[in-house]
C-alpha cells in the first residue's frame, strides 16, 4: 500500500490513521452507555440491532477518509464508549495498525 502523506503525524496521529474505526463489522459496539448517550447517535450510523455502530463491511459508518492517510469522525463528540476508550499506540491500536500495514506508533 502506497500512502500519499505520512502515516503518523505527531500532532494527532489518529487523524492520519483510522484503523480502529475499521478492524471489524461488530466493531465499535455500545458496552457502557446509557439511553442518553446513545440518543445522541445519528440513527443512521446505529446498526440495525441497535447493539452498536452500522458498519460498510469492516468500516464504520461515521468514520470518513482514507486509512493510514487522513481520517476522521462525523460524530467525534458523542462516539461510544469503547471508541473513547481507545488510545493511541494502546495493545487494539496496534493490532489495527498491523491489519492495515501500517507501523506501530512509538
Amino acid at each position: 500500500m502506497e500512502l500519499t502523506e505520512p502515516a503518523i503525524d505527531a500532532e494527532g496521529p489518529c487523524q492520519a490513521c483510522g484503523a480502529c474505526c475499521s478492524y471489524s463489522q461488530n466493531w465499535p459496539r455500545f458496552t457502557t452507555e446509557d439511553d442518553a448517550a446513545l440518543d445522541l447517535i445519528p440513527g443512521k450510523f446505529v446498526n440495525q440491532r441497535q447493539s452498536g455502530m452500522r458498519c460498510d463491511g469492516d468500516r464504520c459508518s461515521a468514520l470518513s477518509g482514507r486509512i493510514g492517510v487522513k481520517t476522521s469522525c462525523a460524530i467525534y463528540a458523542v462516539r461510544p464508549e469503547v471508541c473513547r476508550t481507545c488510545m493511541p499506540g494502546d495493545v487494539e491500536c496496534a493490532m489495527a495498525r498491523r491489519r492495515h500495514g501500517l507501523p506501530a506508533l512509538a
